[in-house]
């Protein structure tokens, strides 16, 4: 995990609310009380990393929603690019557009040095239906254990 990264295990996960790519309004604390959320930020749509984690996160959907989670995913990309990457994927759950970086630098998702230059950061949150953040996972080029570290954690609970 990045020491620049803000939110941490053990904190109150940053109330936000944004617009979908389906135009839903989404408001974090309206999950309260009724289901944990798995709130992922990854750097772009369409690239081979990020694609993998999507469709990973679709393959294992059901599962995320048995264990009582939603997800979300968290990017700079526009809501037409979101819309086009969750069509062609068949992506059940929502992406937010954090077109101006607020929702990262809320949540203090630094970009990471790579062999491939300076990427946007891959931060996995997850956070518990008192809106208490569990889990936060950071693996920029790997998109496996995000899904892997979430899911068991929420099945532990």
């Amino acid at each position: 995990m990045s020491s620049q990264q803000k939110v941490q295990v053990g904190d109150s996960a940053p109330d936000f609310t944004r617009t979908t790519h389906n135009g839903t309004t989404i408001n974090l604390k309206s999950f309260q009380g009724q289901k944990a959320v798995v709130l992922y930020f990854y750097p772009k749509d369409g690239t081979s990393v990020c694609t993998a984690e999507a469709c990973n996160f679709r393959d294992r959907y059901e599962d995320f929603k048995t264990a009582g989670a939603e997800v979300i995913g968290v990017s700079s990309d526009s809501a037409e690019s979101h819309k086009a990457f969750a069509s062609h994927y068949q992506l059940p759950f929502e992406l937010i557009s954090d077109s101006d970086d607020s929702l990262r630098e809320l949540y203090g998702v630094a970009p990471e040095q790579t062999s491939f230059g300076l990427l946007p950061g891959r931060v996995t949150y997850v956070i518990d239906k008192e809106g208490v953040v569990q889990l936060a996972f950071a693996s920029v080029l790997e998109s496996e254990p995000h899904i892997t570290k979430a899911l068991q954690l929420l099945q532990q609970q």
